[in-house]
């Protein structure tokens, strides 16, 4: 795994930060300049790449891409994959992403300003797509297997895990790298805030994100890079690859409704597609990273949905959103890392700001504060607008 986010840029970093509670939300003056309703947002520090890249590879990569490369670069040195074995094996990449808005805008204003095309250099095409990751990590990481980017939205970097769980399930492919990223530049997020999705308590920044409290006002946008890396039992065990987990489970579904508003059947089913196919029953998971972005409509149809599914079974929730932000594109792919952390080291990260609860959040087992706790089974929960709905469950390594 690897992870660069409004809370770490590497794994130890946002194990403790999740551990603590730490929240790496901030108040923005760019976006209340810029005429933001909310100037809230996750703070992600940009990487310094020279040195690591060389300047065509830099000037390649927008700035998603550049916190994706970072977030693999540390998968690939905990799987053990260097050069050579990239080379020498056909490993694919499967990617989140559903925008790049910055680079776009930039091209267009040197078109308006200076009326001449050529002007805007010969890196930007590769920048402003939305294939952007896929094409820049696998010429740089110079990947042979399979390369696509799935666009789903907030459910785009879930849907990528899924996608190569089924790829290397059907033998297709021996190993694959997948994962989410998010740019979080002033002018990604524009359109969100039009839809007055964003939480406005930007008096308290830390405390703004409040997924299934009864106070929540919206969501916080936020992002940047998580890369897990899925490798077939055979091949990682024929290199001595250290296990972390294993995918047991993928569901998915579409609302077929409204284009935003969400609703409870949707994920209903999801959620019971991830069970069914894990061979699982409600019982057997131990902890749920919920989607909960800290709205008020998508936080009660989710816990509705977590509810008719779960019942009174008491399994822990917990939204790591109410520390990170939304992150949007990347967000499930980073909560499956959080997850694992969490897996990995025994404890259970708290939904902080999580006060007051309301109908449908008081059904639920909220984890309020940091917990010690075992946990073999994680099920992550990711929805996007359209509809789209994807849940991971994932199972402790144990031989």
């Amino acid at each position: 795994m690897g992870i660069y986010s409004c809370i770490g840029k590497t794994l130890e970093e946002v194990r403790d930060s999740l551990y603590t509670g730490r929240s790496g939300i901030v108040l923005d003056p760019v976006r209340k300049e810029m005429g933001y309703r909310s100037g809230l947002t996750g703070y992600v520090e940009r990487p310094v790449l020279k040195g690591l890249l060389d300047r065509r590879s830099r000037i390649m990569l927008p700035e998603q891409g550049e916190y994706a490369y970072m977030a693999t670069l540390q998968a690939l040195q905990q799987a053990g994959m260097d050069d050579a074995y990239l080379h020498e094996h056909e490993v694919g990449i499967l990617y989140g992403n559903d925008s790049s808005a910055k680079p776009v805008i930039e091209a267009t204003d040197i078109m308006r300003e200076k009326k001449d095309n050529m002007l805007i250099g010969s890196a930007s095409v590769f920048q402003t797509l939305n294939s952007t990751v896929t094409m820049n990590l696998a010429t740089i990481f110079k990947l042979k297997g399979v390369n696509f980017t799935i666009s789903a939205a907030c459910a785009s970097g879930s849907h990528a895990i899924g996608l190569g769980y089924h790829f290397i399930k059907t033998g297709l492919q021996d190993c694959i790298i997948t994962g989410g990223a998010q740019e979080i530049n002033e002018y990604s997020m524009a359109t969100f805030d039009a839809l007055s999705a964003f939480s406005v308590h930007e008096s308290e920044p830390q405390k703004a994100s409040r997924p299934f409290d009864r106070s929540r006002d919206g969501l916080i946008p936020s992002g940047g890079g998580a890369t897990v890396i899925l490798e077939s039992l055979e091949s990682a065990q024929k290199r001595g690859a250290t296990i972390l987990g294993e995918v047991i489970g993928y569901g998915f579904s579409s609302n077929g409704e409204h284009i935003s508003n969400p609703t409870v059947s949707g994920p209903v089913r999801s959620l019971e597609k991830a069970l069914l196919d894990a061979g699982m029953n409600a019982a057997d998971i131990d902890y749920i990273n919920a989607h909960a972005t800290s709205t008020p409509a998508g936080d009660a149809s989710e816990a509705k949905a977590i509810y008719s599914v779960f019942g009174d079974g008491n399994v822990p929730v917990s939204s790591t959103k109410s520390m990170t932000g939304h992150e949007c594109w990347m967000a499930g792919a980073s909560e499956v890392v959080y997850s694992m952390l969490m897996m990995q080291h025994g404890f259970l990260a708290p939904n902080i700001n999580f006060e007051n609860p309301d109908e449908d959040s008081a059904k639920l087992n909220i984890v309020k504060t940091t917990t010690e706790k075992n946990i073999n089974v994680i099920l992550s929960n990711s929805f996007g607008f359209g509809g789209t709905n994807s849940s991971l469950v994932i199972r402790k390594w144990s031989k």
